[in-house]
């Protein structure tokens, strides 16, 4: 997330909002967030990792990384999955995605 809170002003300009929420209770997640500019939302259950489309690990009982980029018009344009610390979306990625899908409605 730090990466994403790095270049909040650059994901600003091209008109991206950056929201998080975690499984941790509130005072975890405060802790986490205390130098990130953008909110988090904690106490995520099972249910609400379902409705968010997330991934749920059953046996640690936790919602693992999952990332979503959606469009304006609540279409998703990216998803990503992880169980683990590897393989997530790169803030400046994102970037690139959104300019890309922005050029693609121009053609």
């Amino acid at each position: 997330m730090g990466g994403f809170n790095k270049i909040l002003d650059d994901l600003k300009a091209n008109n991206i909002t950056v929201v998080a929420a975690s499984s941790d209770p509130q005072d975890k997640a405060a802790e986490m967030a205390k130098d990130l500019r953008f909110p988090i939302g904690y106490g995520v259950d099972k249910d609400t990792s379902d409705n968010l489309g997330g991934y749920w690990e059953p046996r640690r009982n936790f919602a693992q990384p999952s990332e979503f980029l959606i469009t304006p018009s609540g279409k998703m344009a990216q998803v990503s999955y992880s169980d683990g610390p590897l393989a997530r979306t790169e803030a400046g990625d994102v970037i690139k995605l959104v300019s890309f899908l922005e050029s693609q409605k121009k053609k």
